[in-house]
């Protein structure tokens, strides 16, 4: 992705990084919040349905695309991010998170940030304690990868934790957008920080005081599936919405009526 080409606005954090974002459309305040790898340019397609409705702000989480970064990352650090950008949007938004962006957004309104509402995709938690996946194993050797700059290397060790079979990892590598996701790979750690041991944090979310939806699609593996449900039933007030054929890989079309019938309520 060239970002010289495009038109950014950049928030300051409260440790001082810029963090990039576009805005588009009139009407309330709708920040997204982007996945493990993501961009502001992957959620492009679903603001522009929201756009029509809504004021919609996407951004570069910290270490990707046009923001900055800082040494000694941790978790607050992005929830300080998501608060500029809140900031920017008129101090009080509606949000919206995809994958490990739904959990930092969880995160981020147990803080008490100001979100007036809050809906989730498939937040990738595990349903049961994860025993049986390396996640601390992967983390470690994620962090020794991505310091050498062997971001490849992480790339693809970051699929295989999420179950993708070699041979289509090797396909991938064949591919233009590979090049797209190893500029990002550098950041995968964040995310495992995000994400912590990847069991459900209940009493995290008893802490989330807002309206949250929590959508799964119905195609999607069982164990997101449950973890979606789990979510929602730990929300103070949480709902639980399926999106019938849907996988983790949502398409916008389907997703933004339900996002946006959420929110105008």
């Amino acid at each position: 992705m060239d970002y010289t080409s495009r038109t950014l606005n950049r928030a300051c954090s409260a440790d001082g990084t810029p963090i990039a974002y576009e805005q588009r459309g009139d009407g309330p305040a709708v920040v997204l919040v982007g996945g493990a790898l993501d961009t502001a340019a992957a959620q492009t397609p679903l603001a522009e349905l929201l756009a029509s409705h809504f004021s919609v702000f996407t951004y570069d989480r910290r270490g990707r695309g046009g923001s900055g970064d800082a040494a000694g990352y941790a978790v607050e650090r992005e929830i300080e991010d998501l608060a500029a950008v809140i900031e920017e949007a008129g101090g009080r938004a509606r949000v919206h998170g995809t994958s490990s962006g739904g959990a930092l957004a969880l995160r981020a309104a147990a803080a008490g940030l100001p979100i007036t509402q809050l809906s989730v995709y498939e937040p990738p938690f595990d349903p049961i304690t994860p025993s049986g996946r390396p996640v601390g194993d992967h983390l470690a050797r994620t962090r020794e990868l991505v310091a050498v700059g062997k971001v490849d290397e992480a790339l693809v060790l970051f699929l295989d934790l999420l179950g993708t079979p070699g041979p289509v990892i090797e396909h991938m590598r064949d591919f233009p957008g590979w090049s797209e996701l190893a500029a990002t790979a550098h950041t995968l750690p964040y995310d495992y920080a995000v994400m912590g041991d990847r069991t459900v944090p209940v009493r995290l979310l008893h802490q989330v005081a807002v309206r949250v939806m929590v959508i799964e699609g119905g195609a999607s593996a069982p164990s997101m599936r449950e973890a979606a449900r789990l979510v929602a039933e730990a929300l103070p007030r949480g709902r639980h919405r399926t999106l019938t054929g849907q996988t983790h890989d949502v398409a916008p079309h389907v997703l933004a009526p339900v996002v946006a019938a959420f929110f105008a309520s």
